[in-house]
C-alpha cells in the first residue's frame, strides 16, 4: 500500500530530510573529531528520530486501511503487530 496523503507523505518526507541532515552532521562531528559521548548522543536522537518516522507510517498504513470497506483488517492488524514487536 502506498502513502496516499500528499500531507502526510510531505510530513515523512522532511522528517526523512531531517534524519539525514543528523546523520550528515554525525560525520562531520567524526571528521571534527568530536566527543565519542557527543556523537553517541546524536545517534540517539538519529536512532529515536527514525523510529518516530516508522511509526508515522505504520499509523498511515493503518489508517489507509481502515478506512478502506475492502481491507483484510485481520492481515492488517497482524502485519502491524508483527512490524512493532520487531520495532522495540
Amino acid at each position: 500500500m502506498k502513502v496516499e496523503s500528499p500531507e502526510a507523505r510531505d510530513r515523512i518526507r522532511n522528517r526523512l530530510r531531517r534524519i539525514e541532515g543528523q546523520v550528515r552532521g554525525v560525520q562531520r562531528m567524526l571528521d571534527d573529531g568530536r566527543d565519542c559521548q557527543e556523537i553517541v548522543q546524536q545517534l540517539a536522537a538519529i536512532r529515536a528520530a527514525v523510529q518516530q518516522a516508522g511509526l508515522d507510517v505504520m499509523r498511515v498504513y493503518a489508517a489507509q486501511c481502515l478506512s478502506d470497506p475492502n481491507a483484510d483488517v485481520e492481515a492488517m492488524v497482524e502485519y502491524l503487530t508483527g512490524t512493532l514487536a520487531k520495532w522495540a
